[in-house]
């Protein structure tokens, strides 16, 4: 059975130890307002729900019974795409700036490697001069997805390295 948004309000007011006086007081409404929202007989106003996830230490996403995808996922292999119909991001932003954005196929990332091509996109920056190619694909042919690689160098330069 799937949990109401006034259920899930009671239990994280409960798992914190407060009271509906309590969760009235510090989000400036009526004790009865509460009860309402745990009874499912009305909803907070929508102003209010970065104030109520805050005091239940949570996301606005998990009220609403949606978890956070994580960064990064390992399939198992009956949920895996192909990788020839994956997509391989590259991000890099520099300490001044500068904004590369490099999205390539990963077919034609497998086929430059198959046959020794470098890729022009990624050999005329330094940021992206020692990315291994053939570890990601690597990565994803095992099922990986989503933020590979994130790494920001002394210089205050971020790269990141996304495949979808």
């Amino acid at each position: 059975m799937t949990e109401t948004f006034g259920k899930k309000l009671a239990a994280l007011r409960k798992e914190r130890g407060l009271t509906q006086d309590a969760v009235a007081e510090r989000l400036s409404v009526s004790p009865q307002a509460v009860s309402k929202w745990e009874n499912d007989s009305s909803c907070p106003d929508i102003t209010l729900l970065p104030q109520i996830a805050k005091l239940y230490d949570t996301t606005i996403d998990t009220l609403f019974g949606r978890e956070p995808q994580p960064e990064t996922q390992l399939l198992p292999e009956r949920e895996r795409k192909k990788p020839d119909d994956l997509l391989l991001h590259i991000l890099v932003n520099d300490a001044e700036g500068t904004r590369v954005r490099v999205n390539l196929p990963m077919l034609l990332i497998k086929t430059a490697l198959e046959i020794g091509l470098s890729l022009p996109q990624l050999t005329g920056n330094p940021a992206l001069e020692n990315i291994d190619l053939e570890k990601v694909m690597l990565l994803v042919d095992r099922g990986l997805i989503g933020k590979l690689v994130e790494v920001e160098s002394a210089d205050g330069t971020t790269v990141e390295i996304v495949v979808d």
